[in-house]
């Protein structure tokens, strides 16, 4: 059925006859949310799919999502989901920043998160509305999108609200402006209006629990709200379609080292320093790197392979589904992220999973999942110390295969007690149970 907003676009709901049980009664709000569709929109999915198989849960999320969700069989039990149309606005706008800012995905998604404010606005009065005829909801659990940039006004329907898992307040490494230059880097302060419209907004301070990704993520967070801050990663992985495999036979002279990188192709995911480290490492013994996905660098990146005499061991793949990700995973000896300003590194988790070891620039997300434990993580002091970083670390693979191998047993132990999706879903709804019960 179809419910007409006054004066604004058409809203559907789509619904199966819905039957409440004693079990929290959930709201879940994913702006982004959709399989296959981004890392943020797989984290919507993932908090839809899973909790609407074991809680009442009513999803409103953009229509844009529609086709994705539809396809992937939701909706799922006695789930309900509403879509709220603000294409009129976002797809303008999102055409303008793309037109801006063509190589910076990142100022892509900072302009057309105006979007947000107008879908917020219209989510609100819906939902109002639908109180007003008896609908209630134990708990708003507003779960993407993930950054502080997009606060929202749902603590108005007057239920205990849940915000995140956030992941904000990331900064931006000094030491290579020559990287991010193409990512229009002048535009990240104005992710610190975000704190000025909180405050307006009252997303925040209304909030009754605030999950928190990283250190810098809470840090962001005024200190008066500390208190009701818990620590919950906003990524998890799939524990069975990323499932630990046999580490291949080590590398040597007559076996190439297989590395893999998967990411989009955007500056500051810094794929330029892998190759120049594979480029180095090549002299001493062969290297195979694997590079798994599309965007704006994808051109220069082939180029700089070329020029770096690497055609013939440096493959591009564009992009993968989840499942043909997860078999290279398990194809590779070693998971490498470049990446200089990595906030969160769900695709480290993937690897971890997938009994692999992990290579990243410690640097945001990565300096709190990566150790010596599951692999290396390399200071961030500049273009010069990654590349021979991560070619130092490719020659100690080839000369202590055992240690990398047992790091990749490791990250296997760690990502099944600590990130797995069940898990997090669990916590979730164990800490809703709690704040009932309050």
């Amino acid at each position: 059925m179809s419910v007409q907003l006054a004066d604004l676009e058409t809203v559907e709901v789509i619904a199966d006859p819905i039957v409440r049980s004693a079990a929290p009664r959930v709201l879940l709000a994913a702006y982004q949310c959709g399989p296959g569709m981004g890392s943020v929109s797989q984290i919507g999915w993932e908090w839809y799919s899973r909790l609407s198989r074991r809680i009442a849960v009513t999803l409103i999320t953009h229509i844009r999502n529609r086709e994705a969700l539809h396809a992937a069989g939701a909706p799922f039990n006695d789930s309900e989901i509403i879509y709220i149309d603000t294409e009129w606005f976002a797809g303008p706008l999102y055409r303008f920043a793309k037109k801006i800012f063509p190589t910076s995905e990142h100022s892509v998604f900072l302009v057309s998160s105006l979007d947000f404010f107008v879908y917020d606005r219209d989510a609100l009065k819906l939902l109002k509305k639908r109180m007003k005829m008896g609908e209630r909801w134990d708990i708003v659990h507003a779960v993407t999108p993930v950054s502080t940039v997009a606060p929202t006004r749902l603590h108005s329907l007057g239920s205990p609200v849940v915000l995140g898992p956030l992941n904000a307040g990331l900064g931006t490494p000094r030491a290579f402006a020559d990287v991010l230059k193409g990512d229009s880097p002048w535009l990240y302060p104005v992710r610190n209006f975000g704190r000025v419209i909180d405050w307006i907004v009252g997303s925040t301070r209304n909030a009754a629990t605030i999950l928190t990704a990283t250190k810098a993520t809470i840090e962001s967070v005024p200190a008066r709200h500390h208190q009701r801050c818990k620590a919950m990663l906003e990524n998890g992985v799939e524990l069975n379609r990323f499932h630990a495999s046999p580490w291949p036979d080590p590398p040597s002279k007559t076996n190439p080292l297989r590395v893999l990188f998967v990411g989009r192709l955007v500056p500051f995911k810094a794929v330029g320093l892998l190759l120049e480290a594979g480029s180095r490492a090549r002299r001493e013994f062969p290297i195979e790197v694997t590079i798994v996905g599309e965007g704006p660098m994808l051109e220069e990146w082939k180029s700089i392979s070329k020029s770096l005499a690497l055609d013939d061991c440096v493959s591009f793949l564009g992009s993968q589904s989840l499942d043909e990700v997860a078999k290279h995973m398990r194809a590779a000896h070693v998971f490498c992220l470049p990446s200089v300003r990595e906030s969160g590194g769900a695709v480290l988790l993937e690897a971890m999973a997938s009994a692999r070891p992990v290579i990243a620039v410690a640097f945001g997300g990565p300096a709190e999942i990566v150790d010596d434990g599951v692999g290396v993580a390399i200071p961030p002091d500049g273009r010069e110390p990654v590349i021979a970083g991560i070619a130092s670390a490719f020659k100690d693979i080839c000369q202590n295969p055992e240690l990398w191998r047992a790091r990749g047993e490791e990250g296997r132990r760690r990502a099944e007690e600590l990130y797995g999706w069940d898990a997090k879903i669990e916590s979730a709804i164990q800490l809703y149970q709690r704040m009932i019960n309050r």
